[in-house]
């Protein structure tokens, strides 16, 4: 593990997006402007966010808010080309400067602080000078860590060395960037990163994994860094030499991959992961150009090579800033590029996927289903949710891929009861036939306090049918079994006929649960009973009677 952490100067550029198509394509910022990724905003301006529009909303509820509003479709490369001239910027007042994504570089504090007369006076000397050569707005924050830093640029705060745990312990989990984690931990209860960070280390990485120890480290206002950097052996570096000096960008993509290829197959070789990426390139004229780029996790070989094009791309683009001067653009093509692996740590104890490497499938699914939906459109690929609701049918909602899996009703699913068997949620509950005791147990098991009341007792149902099918159901007698409107059995069901089919023997039933929904509203008002069934070929059934005629609704495994 690493020690204290350094203390951090980071630069950030609110809505950088934004500016970034403004400074390439020319759309005015000062407009209602989004930028948008998977039909999702990630990215809107001042106006836009005046009128009511905010980041995670979809493309037709942000124009429904604002019908003016001028949409960007999101490229990281047009961010990159945009950003190296503000990199430029803050290189000629400081050295060292890491870049953590577009619209944000760190450097250390202590040399500035050093030289330019205190923490305050650098992070000034910096803002006012990216202001005067880019035209570009920005923040700076200080704190120990790069994620502490972060969060103090939003605020344009200093924090004192040493307060970084007290700074974060009152932030929302939101703040780690990481929305799974953040939505799972605010179900556990843990609300800030303080709570977050007071749990046992241990604890976390066992309950969440590494990704999950990273952000915990991070909430306890530790370095970001889970296992010690140190610097790699030369032999790590790959270089590539070119015959041909390489001008076009679609040239250095094609090189980026194929380097990024080779240096990801030997980090592996021993046993090592990327977390920090200098990239060097030098031109036909001897011209030397560096830049280092930095990331929370691991660098992925599509990572790596994902930084090397954009970072080529900024190089041979020349694009400048908002009324500044145009950056030093290379007089020639590049006849040599190498990676150097700036920081590494040992990959010991990630277990690789199914497929390929961590994470891997998951990120082949994703771009499968993503292809399927731009083909068919976002309705063609949905995944089931499950919330609230006194039906099966009503408790299951399916999302299109990549929208946000909120059920449509709220209150989860309630657990199974204490000490049941693994297996219980296989079959049916159901009791011996006999009216009235089948009846008690039934709703005995029902009030265990549920979200919804008049919901079936679990397990759930295997299969729900869309459409439910009419049946009949008859006593020992013959006779139609009937539901009185207070809830009182004609006769124990014997025999159960679906559609056209042959009648089948009721071996166990359990219920009425009955249901008596939107009763202030006639017109929608419905008001039904429900069974659960056994039959002596060994299959379960959900049965409903609204209104005299029964129904199958669901069947169990």
């Amino acid at each position: 593990m690493s020690g204290e952490p350094q203390r951090t100067l980071l630069l950030w550029c609110p809505d950088w997006p934004v500016l970034a198509a403004e400074i390439v394509d020319g759309v005015p910022a000062t407009d209602p402007v989004v930028v948008l990724h998977a039909n999702r905003v990630i990215a809107c301006s001042e106006r836009a966010r005046a009128e009511g529009i905010r980041r995670g909303l979809r493309r037709r509820e942000a124009q429904g808010r604002c019908p003016h509003l001028t949409v960007v479709d999101h490229d990281p490369g047009r961010d990159v080309r945009a950003f190296e001239p503000v990199v430029a910027a803050v290189e000629e007042v400081v050295a060292g400067v890491e870049v953590i994504r577009p619209g944000a570089c760190a450097t250390a504090a202590r040399g500035p602080s050093r030289y330019l007369g205190g923490e305050e006076a650098a992070a000034e000397r910096i803002v006012e000078h990216v202001a005067q050569s880019c035209a570009v707005e920005s923040q700076a924050g200080i704190a120990d860590g790069v994620f502490a830093a972060g969060l103090a640029a939003r605020e344009g705060r200093i924090v004192t060395p040493g307060g970084t745990r007290e700074f974060l312990a009152a932030r929302p989990v939101e703040a780690l960037g990481r929305p799974a984690l953040a939505d799972l931990l605010r179900r556990l209860g843990v609300r800030t990163l303080g709570e977050f960070a007071a749990l046992p280390a241990g604890d976390v990485l066992a309950r969440f994994g590494f990704d999950g120890a990273l952000a915990h480290r991070l909430a306890g206002g530790r370095d970001d860094r889970p296992l010690a950097v140190r610097q790699p052996p030369a032999d790590l570096t790959v270089t590539a030499d070119y015959d041909e000096p390489v001008d076009r960008v679609d040239a250095a993509a094609f090189a980026a991959r194929m380097l990024a290829e080779r240096l990801h197959e030997r980090l592996a070789g021993y046993g090592l992961a990327c977390t920090r990426l200098g990239i060097e390139a030098v031109t036909a004229h001897g011209q030397e150009l560096h830049r280092v780029w930095r990331h929370d996790g691991l660098l992925t070989a599509a990572a790596i090579a994902d930084r090397v094009r954009w970072q080529l791309d900024g190089w041979l683009s020349g694009s400048n800033g908002r009324g500044g001067t145009r950056p030093a653009r290379p007089t020639a093509g590049i006849v040599r590029l190498r990676l150097v692996p700036d920081g590494v740590l040992a990959q010991a104890g990630l277990q690789p996927g199914l497929w390929g490497e961590t994470g891997e499938e998951r990120e082949r699914a994703h771009r499968a289903l993503s292809r399927v939906q731009g083909i068919l459109g976002p309705e063609a690929v949905v995944t089931a949710v499950l919330g609230g609701g006194r039906s099966p049918a009503d408790q299951v909602r399916l999302v299109p891929w990549g929208d946000e899996r909120a059920p449509a009703r709220p209150g989860p699913p309630p657990l199974p009861p204490a000490g049941a068997a693994p297996g219980a949620a296989s079959a049916p509950v159901v009791v011996p036939a006999g009216g009235g005791a089948g009846r008690r147990a039934g709703r005995g098991r029902a009030v265990a306090e549920p979200p919804w009341p008049g919901r079936i007792p679990p397990p759930a149902p295997a299969v729900v049918l869309p459409t439910p099918l009419p049946a009949d159901v008859r006593d020992a007698a013959g006779e139609p079994v009937v539901v009185s409107a207070r809830l009182t059995v004609s006769a124990a069901p014997a025999r159960l006929t679906v559609g056209d089919g042959r009648p089948a023997e009721i071996t166990g039933w359990a219920g009425p649960w009955p249901v008596d929904e939107r009763w202030w509203a006639p017109a929608e008002a419905r008001r039904r009973a429900r069974f659960q069934v056994s039959l002596a070929d060994g299959a379960a059934l959900l049965l409903a009677v609204e209104g005299g005629q029964w129904l199958v609704e669901a069947i169990y495994d």
